[in-house]
């Protein structure tokens, strides 16, 4: 009998898991499949992603990079208008403090000028003030001078002189010379009798020039007159100072004048030292004379003087006269005596006086 063949135990659990298995593992393989899908277009979708943000980063860079040549371009044109504006703001300052310092200067200089102005006008001001008073003074003594003169036809007269001060002397050349302008009519009138010396035209205009000059004194001041010829004297007896406005004395010196004969020589050293005794010493002195000196203190030793001796003793004397006491010369003519005019103007000038060669018709 044939012998049975052996079967083979079939195991149910086994087969079963093996379904299992695959089962798993299909599912494994479906859920791989599924993820690595879904993976596969995550990474799509990141890579677009990454792609565009790296384009623009790309893009950026370049702008950037653009931009970046820009801006250093940008900030080199800075840096450069910067440089130039420091240059100019330092040659800016530069002429600031320039311009400072001079106004500065020209502030000093304004200043210095307002205050020269301010003197000036202060001083314009006291001189306007100082000329009103003495306009009102005038006006106030208009009418009461010490003398009336007036010349012919009541005319007034520009001479230049100012006959002022507080204490004015008048001094007279009484010499011979003063009966005329030449040597010959000199020694003819010399010879005269009293009367015809005492109306000799040109000794009357010295007197009427002495009355003129009386005639101008401020009533404020003190006078005195001097005569000089070989001596030299004052004409009132007294060797005091008289006031102006003394009722009788500048009369009394007018008509002691009336009297008075010109006689003798020329001695200006004695009139100076009459000038330097006298105090307070005179502020204005008018001198009226027509030449230079012809003696001196000694006795002369020749009836004769050459001009050159003349010279001399109008030096010596000058030296004689007190220092600041202006001297007023009034030169009238003598023929004969060149040298004259130019030494009485020195004179004038070196005293700070006035010099006068009146004209014929004067005062």
């Amino acid at each position: 009998m044939p012998r049975r063949a052996s079967r083979r135990r079939f195991n149910v659990f086994s087969l079963a898991f093996l379904d299992v298995m695959s089962c798993g593992f299909g599912a494994v393989v479906l859920i791989f499949l599924v993820i690595n899908h879904r993976v596969d277009d995550d990474a799509r979708e990141v890579d677009r992603d990454l792609l565009a943000e790296s384009r623009k980063l790309d893009y950026l860079i370049t702008t950037g990079q653009t931009n970046l040549a820009e801006l250093r371009e940008r900030l080199e044109d800075a840096r450069k208008r910067v440089a130039e504006a420091r240059r100019r703001l330092a040659t800016t300052t530069e002429d600031a403090e320039r311009r400072k310092q001079d106004a500065d200067e020209l502030e000093a200089r304004t200043i210095a000028e307002r205050e020269s102005i301010e003197a000036l006008k202060a001083d314009v001001e006291s001189r306007e003030r100082e000329v009103k008073r003495l306009q009102a003074e005038e006006e106030a003594s208009q009418g009461a001078r010490a003398r009336e003169v007036k010349g012919e036809g009541d005319r007034q007269y520009l001479t230049g002189l100012f006959v002022g001060g507080r204490h004015i002397l008048i001094a007279l050349d009484a010499s011979a010379s003063m009966l005329d302008s030449t040597i010959v009519q000199v020694l003819r009138r010399r010879n005269m009798p009293q009367e015809r010396q005492l109306n000799a035209p040109k000794w009357l205009r010295a007197k009427r020039t002495v009355e003129w000059l009386a005639a101008q004194m401020p009533l404020d001041s003190n006078f005195q007159i001097a005569l000089f010829n070989v001596e030299a004297r004052h004409l009132l007896p007294e060797s005091a100072w008289h006031e102006v406005l003394h009722p009788t004395a500048l009369n009394d010196a007018l008509e002691a004048l009336a009297t008075e004969v010109p006689s003798g020589g020329s001695n200006l050293a004695g009139l100076a030292r009459l000038v330097a005794d006298m105090s307070p010493l005179p502020d204005n002195v008018f001198l009226i004379t027509d030449g230079l000196p012809t003696r001196s203190e000694r006795d002369p030793r020749s009836a004769t003087i050459s001009g050159r001796q003349r010279m001399r003793l109008f030096t010596d004397a000058v030296r004689l006269l007190p220092r600041d006491v202006p001297v007023n010369p009034i030169l009238l003519p003598l023929e004969g005596d060149p040298q004259a005019s130019s030494a009485y103007w020195a004179l004038a000038r070196a005293t700070g006086g006035t010099y006068m060669s009146p004209s014929e018709d004067w005062p």
